[in-house]
């Protein structure tokens, strides 16, 4: 049988064990629809009771574009090394040592294309986070360091001319024209997107477009 959207919510929800918070990661390139899988699962789980799962992007540490201008990194915006992964896999393992009353972390504002520390409340209710990025499942260091505390890792598997059509749509959405955003999309983006589908052996599940909700640009 296919898998669908609803297979994945019950596998979401069996990683949740009692007296322990899960964490499920989900990975894929640029475009691939991570974001909009991430907040599905998170909103239809919730439905409309207590929330007890939240949605955590890796995309809070991106390094602001004042560090990246500093480092000479400007144009390499969304590269592994214009994240703070460590700081990233610290946050994941406070999440998961589930020892305070709330933990704050960052999101990331697409208007801005800057992240915003202290955004997101994890509340010691939260029994479930879901949390999305490209390169969870990269080996190079420090980024293992993430996938250890992660329960289980998804990959989003999307047609690539679906892919660069939607990262084109996104770019364009936030502010670029369109020749410039094609450029980004198939220059930076793409070294970016054949890092990420590098790592597709190493998901615990592959998802299919099939089992994802229908989107139109998305990360």
């Amino acid at each position: 049988m296919p898998l669908t959207f609803d297979d994945l919510l019950e596998r979401a929800a069996s990683l949740v064990r009692p007296g322990r918070r899960a964490l499920l990661g989900i990975a894929g390139s640029p475009g691939a629809g991570k974001t909009t899988l991430a907040e599905q699962v998170t909103r239809t789980l919730n439905g409309d009771g207590e929330p007890w799962v939240v949605h955590v992007p890796m995309d809070g540490f991106h390094l602001a574009d004042v560090e990246l201008a500093r480092l000479g990194r400007p144009d390499r915006k969304g590269a592994p090394d214009t994240f703070d992964a460590a700081g990233y896999a610290a946050l994941l393992a406070r999440l998961h040592g589930d020892e305070d009353d709330i933990v704050y972390a960052p999101g990331f504002e697409r208007t801005l294309e800057q992240p915003v520390a202290g955004s997101i409340p994890v509340p010691p209710t939260a029994r479930l986070v879901v949390t999305e990025g490209n390169y969870l499942l990269l080996g190079d260091r420090p980024w293992p360091r993430v996938r250890s505390h992660l329960d289980e890792v998804w990959f989003c598997d999307l047609d690539e001319t679906e892919r660069v059509r939607r990262l084109v749509a996104r770019h364009e959405e936030f502010g670029k024209e369109h020749e410039e955003a094609v450029t980004w999309v198939l220059g930076t983006d793409q070294r970016n997107a054949e890092l990420v589908a590098a790592t597709r052996g190493r998901a615990d599940l592959v998802v299919p477009a099939s089992a994802m909700p229908q989107v139109g640009a998305e990360a």
